[in-house]
């Protein structure tokens, strides 16, 4: 980019007659979005969070066109479990056949386990929405309670009473994160500026920012038929306030800088943006590319995720490096009051500090740090290669819903199963494939339950307890079982996590290359160099391990889960990487830019002085935002934040602060290799 290009923009949004007009047209016209345009919407399908073209997505497809032929489209099915602490009388079963034709199912199709503790009735529900099923369901419930005799308790689960449940944990829980998320923001900015008034500004305009970005993100998903699901813009509200707050800190506290060399707010404004678009703007298409990345996966959610999430990040970009200095210009130096810059003020490079400190120990022993810090975080990175991936259905929640205590219940006394069949589709002759599939010796028990069109559809019941190694096992023998036939899929929630297993296998093989390509080409063309975008990416990479590796530790022993989502290391991996790149840039290019007038060594512990207190700021807010995820009640999204939250406090507590300006110091001028600072 020449040179010019950042001065002639912020001279032109931050004068004096234009700075008023960049200000607030932006945030009145993202006002006026927000208050009467609303999110996009679109109809989730039976297949937006399932790997394109593998078994289980096939079987959900003819599933679908049968429901359609059947007149079934609109219907799900629920399984009401009744248990006792004792055996079930007579006179109970009695009443709880009272009780299911009271919900409208027939008294003969109840079945009662052969220890008579439990009996269980399937029953179809409504969901041609997800608030139709919640509704069908809590009414399911509450005439349950009603009819339900003494003794007996009631409650509803299988594939309905599963869903009306996850979408009963995502009822208001954007607006809870955005909330904890904006707390957090504000109370961290608070304690970063010390100003009662400053940390407002920045909040308000990345909050703006936030609230467009979901609108944007959401309108463009739908009109490009793009899916998406209830985390999506939880997400995207984490990333925008996480990235916009990183920008805006770096601003600000350049701004600050140039505030001490300069009368004019409106030329130190100019000046501290010149030096800050470069970075930003980079970052921030690094970013933008990485998550774009994603559109490369099989699932049709992580598509939409990655899509809105960049869109998140221009939205946040161009909030920070337009909106944002001109909405401070017009306010005067007082904004900063307490501690309000004056014209003579030391430069942060160049005043006492705790990062001048940690400079100087990095400069009387590189070498040692380096081999010590790459010690510490092979020691951490060894759990990574103990990480196993595939959560059960009982561990997607950390409170445990009702749908899935009775499917736990259920399977004590009946085939474990029973609360979510495996689904054999098929267009072959239904008579045939029935007879292969009760061939099969993990086979329970199998029947045609639907048939339709040249479709039809057999429920399995597999012996084998359900998120189980043996469960996984028995789908591929149910898959082998009925291999011969040219039209026939095996789907249900087994089959579904094991091609979610071999789906996010292929996506991190492809995706996660990708993403370090883009990063490293970022790094190139932003330091002309070789050597230091090479040692920036090994440093990214080697937070990434040791984060996973500390978080497999805490997963498996304080909390007690068996494993990571499948989805956790591709994400992890993004967000570490592509965001990690913003402490690299920020502290390189000021070492790049300090090194022209002292030189590689003095320039990178002026750069470390300089950007230290707001590379860790921005880290630790960083970090906070993405441990916020863990207000939402599923385990995917908590293990994904503590993920994140670890390696953003690595890198810029380890890596950035020691790592980094021992491995410069080391290499000296070589560090910039090929190309050389002018001095």
């Amino acid at each position: 980019m020449p040179a010019d290009v950042p001065l002639r923009f912020a001279t032109a949004i931050t004068a004096r007659r234009a700075a008023a007009v960049v200000a607030v047209l932006p945030l009145l016209l993202a006002l006026v979005l927000i208050g009467f345009l609303g999110e996009g919407e679109r109809d989730q399908r039976p297949t937006d969070s399932l790997p394109r073209d593998l078994d289980s997505t096939l079987a959900t497809q003819l599933a679908t066109e049968l429901g359609e032929k059947s007149g079934e489209d609109d219907q799900d099915v629920a399984i009401i479990l009744f248990d006792a602490d004792e055996e079930l009388t007579a006179d109970q079963v009695t009443d709880i056949e009272q009780a299911v034709s009271a919900v409208g199912a027939a008294p003969q199709q109840l079945s009662v386990a052969t220890d008579r503790t439990a009996a269980f009735v399937v029953v179809p529900v409504a969901a041609a929405s997800a608030t139709d099923t919640i509704d069908a369901v809590d009414e399911l419930r509450t005439t349950l309670e009603r009819e339900v005799p003494d003794g007996v308790n009631a409650q509803v689960t299988g594939p309905a009473g599963i869903q009306a449940d996850l979408a009963k944990v995502f009822d208001g829980a954007n607006t809870r994160l955005l909330l904890a998320t904006a707390g957090v923001v504000a109370l961290l900015l608070v304690i970063t500026y010390r100003s009662p008034v400053l940390w407002l500004v920045p909040l308000l305009v990345v909050g703006i920012a936030d609230r467009l970005a979901a609108i944007l993100a959401t309108r463009v998903m739908a009109a490009l038929d793009v899916a998406w699901n209830e985390s999506t813009v939880g997400i995207l509200s984490v990333l925008v306030f996480g990235a916009g707050t990183n920008y805006a800190l770096l601003l600000i506290s350049r701004y600050r800088d140039e505030l001490g060399r300069e009368e004019s707010r409106h030329r130190a404004m100019a000046a501290a943006l010149r030096r800050t678009f470069e970075p930003v703007l980079a970052s921030a298409t690094t970013v933008v590319l990485g998550l774009l990345s994603l559109l490369l996966s099989l699932t049709p959610s992580t598509r939409g995720l990655g899509l809105a999430c960049a869109i998140g990040i221009v939205v946040a970009a161009f909030f920070v490096l337009v909106v944002l200095p001109a909405t401070l210009v017009l306010f005067g130096r007082w904004v900063f009051w307490p501690r309000t810059p004056r014209v003579g003020a030391v430069a942060l490079a160049e005043r006492p500090s705790l990062w001048r400190r940690v400079g100087s120990v990095v400069e009387a022993r590189p070498a040692l740090l380096v081999v010590g810090t790459t010690l510490v975080l092979a020691a951490l990175a060894v759990g990574l290669f103990r990480v196993e991936t595939g959560l059960g259905r009982s561990e997607q929640f950390l409170e445990k819903p009702e749908a899935i205590a009775a499917a736990e219940r259920l399977a004590e006394s009946f085939p474990a199963g029973t609360s979510s069949p495996t689904e054999v589709l098929t267009r072959d002759d239904p008579a045939a494939v029935l007879a292969a599939v009760e061939q099969d010796g993990s086979v329970d028990s199998a029947r045609i339950t639907a048939e339709g069109g040249g479709l039809a559809r057999i429920d399995v019941i597999l012996d084998a307890e359900p998120g189980s190694a043996s469960a996984r096992s028995a789908v591929g023998d149910l898959r082998a079982a009925v291999a011969d036939f040219e039209d026939t899929h095996v789907g249900g929630e087994e089959a579904v996590a094991l091609d979610e297993r071999d789906g996010a296998s292929r996506d991190r093989g492809l995706i996660l290359p990708v993403i370090l390509g883009i990063v490293l080409l970022a790094l190139v063309l932003l330091l002309r160099s070789i050597v230091a975008p090479v040692l920036l990416v090994a440093t990214v990479l080697a937070t990434y391990g040791a984060s996973m590796g500390l978080s497999w530790w805490i997963f498996t022993g304080p909390l007690g889960f068996s494993a990571l989502d499948v989805s956790v290391p591709l994400f992890a991996f993004l967000f570490l990487v592509a965001l990690g790149v913003d402490y690299n840039i920020f502290l390189v290019t000021r070492a790049r830019e300090e090194a022209r007038d002292h030189g590689t060594r003095a320039g990178m512990l002026r750069a470390l002085a300089a950007t230290g207190g707001v590379i860790t700021s921005a880290g630790i807010l960083l970090g906070a935002v993405f441990a916020v995820l863990g207000v939402l009640p599923l385990v995917v999204l908590a293990q994904l934040g503590l993920v994140v939250c670890l390696g953003v406090l690595l890198d810029t507590l380890v890596v950035r602060t020691v790592l980094v300006p021992a491995l410069a110091l080391l290499l000296g001028d070589r560090f910039w290799w090929p190309s050389t600072i002018p001095r």
